[in-house]
């Protein structure tokens, strides 16, 4: 039986012929689509994570190695000599910096703790099914979405030594009322810690939230068979449950908390003196007010590397640990 080629005059069509050359299988030219597919959907980040990462990691170490006022046409290479003035007693920046770096560690100290406990008892408070759940998740959520400056405005006239509703309220329950909550310590560290725990607590909260509801609800019953009370649940089901959690929410409070700046410029604008003056405060006052760019950015660096090894310990605490037979 002849073919429909043979008869239109062609030679007949023989199984297993070589390809012309310079013409690819379409086997190879659908694997290399697939292998350049993800590469296109991963381009748009890319392009931003370069363009807005990568680029200003690099220019700031290269602004760090200069005196690099950007007023002046002139910014001499100095190498290392701005990261040396950061540890040099008795230099301009010294006292400045380490000074600041102590408001941070303070304000870091006392506010951590708070984001961690505080949120966590909210959340297995919502937790529990009761009447009008969804709208107290709501009212506790709430002031995260506003703008620090909302916030710190807000709480700095609330806060007011004179008009102040906060020392009003006190006086009327028989408490001191001529508290200087922003122009004394260590009243100030209290009303810093205090504002950003209340602005704050509604997104760790709804983290500790999301957390709970993974852990499975067999593991409690099995535990109230085995006669575990409410707090042995909590320690030996719970906790475990949100170890991840944890590790999340400790790390992004920590360096939230270490890169605090709003609150203490708008708030306290850095008083009494400058006792509340963080290093992010002192690094934008240093560069863009005194236009020494080049000791903010090795500033800004030393701070990274205090960050990296901060985040190093809260690895460390939270890695998996096998039980030793």
């Amino acid at each position: 039986m002849t073919t429909l080629r043979e008869r239109e005059g062609g030679a007949p069509a023989r199984k297993g012929a070589p390809r012309p050359s310079g013409t690819a299988s379409p086997s190879r030219e659908i694997r290399k689509q697939a292998a350049a597919t993800p590469w296109l959907f991963l381009a748009p980040y890319l392009v931003l994570f370069i363009a807005f990462v990568l680029v200003p990691i690099v220019f700031g170490a290269w602004i760090s190695l200069h005196t690099w006022d950007y007023t002046r046409p002139l910014k001499p290479f100095v190498g290392l000599e701005n990261y040396a003035e950061l540890f040099r007693s008795g230099s301009g920046q010294f006292t400045n910096f380490w000074g600041s770096m102590r408001a941070t560690g303070i304000f870091t100290l006392f506010s951590v703790p708070l984001l961690l406990t505080i949120p966590l008892a909210v959340a297995l408070l919502m937790a529990k099914k009761f009447p009008g759940r969804n709208f107290f998740r709501a009212i506790y959520f709430a002031p995260y979405v506003l703008g620090v400056a909302v916030v710190a405005v807000m709480w700095r006239y609330l806060l007011d030594n004179n008009i102040g509703l906060v020392n009003y309220y006190l006086g009327l329950v028989g408490l001191p009322n001529d508290i200087a909550w922003t122009t004394s310590t260590p009243a100030a560290w209290v009303a810093l810690v205090g504002v950003t725990v209340w602005w704050t607590l509604g997104f760790n909260a709804v983290i500790y939230l999301a957390g709970l509801q993974d852990i499975p609800s067999e593991l409690y019953e099995a535990a109230r068979m085995d006669g575990a009370s409410p707090w042995q649940q909590f320690v030996n089901v719970t906790l475990p449950g949100l170890r991840p959690v944890l590790s999340f929410v400790t790390l992004t409070t920590l360096i939230a908390s270490v890169n605090m700046f709003g609150q203490s410029y708008l708030i306290t604008q850095g008083g009494p003196g400058r006792e509340t003056r963080t290093a992010i405060y002192q690094i934008a006052d240093t560069g863009l007010r005194n236009f020494q760019m080049g000791s903010a950015a090795a500033m800004s660096y030393v701070l990274t590397l205090f960050l990296i090894c901060l985040s190093l310990v809260v690895f460390w605490l939270f890695r998996e640990r096998k039980d030793a037979r």
